[in-house]
């Protein structure tokens, strides 16, 4: 009985011991949990280091200096297109450019005498800038505005030629041309506060406002260098290369308004006048022309600039820049009814009807004399190799008699009012 109690005795002992035995391993059972719970954090960390290893791609294993070297074998374009793979790519870019290697790779600068060679050379040069305007677009997109230019003025102020006086002969260099390309394309679809901010980081640089200020406080021509690099640096720069009218007329208009009427004529002149290598203000332009620039000014411009002679007395002149007004919108097929409601705009700065009346008879009296003038031509055989005398002639008789038939029209739609 005793042997059979010790030996359910130590039966027992051996249970207990093996559940105790069980319930030590409690711990074990905690630490397998902890480990599965600590999984997900090895698998951030190597999620981490995978996407890492993913924005770089094949490159990860190369070194800095093999990566650059595999660059130079790209074209502007595809370096560009590289850009867009990922942030990490980006950076590596944009350090490969600050590095010498980069600038000597990226910023060509042989801009003169590119024509001798022929336009392939220089249309090439042109495109280079271009595709370098799209790449430094792509790879400061996450940029502020503020500082992608100043990460850009840093790349390109090395170049001197890009400068509005760096250049020692700017008639016969593209360094302009190819940093007005260049400034193009990086800004094509920014909205206008960015494009103002573009702009008057531009005139900070180049100090562009002084020297507006020293040409049309001066004679004409008597500061005809800077004149012509004016002229050179605001088409080539600001002007020449967009498609659409109204980004020209954009920028067009960042130029023209911190200046009174008087200036902006002068500005707009130098810009956009004839240039010869004597001066850069030649003769008179032809009354013809004048017109075709007040036109192509806009409605705002044209009104001042014929409310002044209305004001100051010169209602000759006016009547005779009204025929030429006419003569433009007739052979550039403009509606004739803008210049008649030109003209009654202009009446109304009169301040007597006498002056007003005076101011009308005067235009009859323009068209009248202009069309004897050139029928005297006609009929003397002045001719001259395009046979124009004529033709002159024909335009001015048609506009005659649009202009009135404007005039008519809206005489009777005002007494049938």
């Amino acid at each position: 009985m005793f042997d059979f109690c010790g030996k359910i005795y130590g039966t027992s002992r051996r249970m207990t011991s093996t559940v105790s035995t069980s319930f030590t391993l409690i711990p074990n059972q905690k630490y397998r949990r902890s480990s599965r719970r600590s999984k997900p954090f090895c698998n951030t960390v190597d999620a981490d280091s995978e996407s890492l290893l993913s924005t770089l791609g094949n490159f990860k294993a190369l070194p800095l200096e093999i990566f650059q070297m595999v660059l130079k074998y790209l074209s502007v374009k595809d370096i560009s297109m590289l850009s867009m793979v990922s942030k990490a790519i980006s950076n590596r870019l944009i350090n490969y450019i600050s590095t010498s290697s980069g600038n000597r790779r990226l910023l060509l600068q042989d801009f003169h005498n590119l024509e001798i060679s022929g336009k392939r050379e220089g249309s090439c040069v042109l495109e280079h800038y271009r595709s370098l305007g799209l790449l430094l677009k792509r790879c400061t997109l996450l940029l502020p505005t503020k500082d992608r230019l100043k990460y850009i003025h840093k790349i390109l102020s090395e170049v001197s030629c890009f400068k509005l006086s760096g250049c020692p002969s700017p008639l016969h260099c593209l360094g302009l041309q190819c940093y007005g390309m260049f400034l193009q394309t990086l800004t094509a679809g920014w909205d206008e506060l960015e494009c103002h901010r573009v702009f008057n980081f531009l005139c900070e640089l180049s100090n562009l406002p002084r020297k507006v200020q020293t040409v049309v406080s001066s004679k004409p021509g008597s500061a005809r260098k800077l004149e012509l690099r004016i002229r050179l640096f605001c088409r080539s720069v600001l002007l020449n290369h967009w498609i659409h009218r109204s980004d020209s007329a954009f920028w067009l208009t960042r130029i023209l308004k911190p200046w009174p009427m008087v200036n902006q004529a002068r500005l707009l002149y130098i810009i956009f006048g004839p240039v010869s290598s004597l001066n850069v203000v030649p003769r008179e332009w032809l009354m013809e022309n004048n017109a075709r620039l007040l036109i192509l000014s806009g409605n705002n411009i044209c009104f001042t600039f014929m409310a002044s002679k209305a004001v100051n007395g010169r209602a000759v002149e006016l009547a005779r820049l009204v025929v030429f007004l006419a003569l433009v919108c007739e052979k550039d097929l403009y509606c004739m009814d803008w210049a008649v409601k030109m003209m009654q705009k202009v009446c109304k700065v009169f301040s007597t009807p006498g002056e007003r009346n005076n101011f009308l008879q005067s235009v009859e009296n323009a068209f009248a004399h202009m069309i004897m003038d050139m029928l005297q031509s006609v009929m003397s055989g002045d001719r001259d190799e395009e046979d124009s005398s004529f033709l002159n002639l024909f335009h001015l008789v048609n506009a005659q008699a649009n202009f009135h038939k404007e005039i008519l029209y809206l005489t009777m739609r005002s007494t049938s009012t």
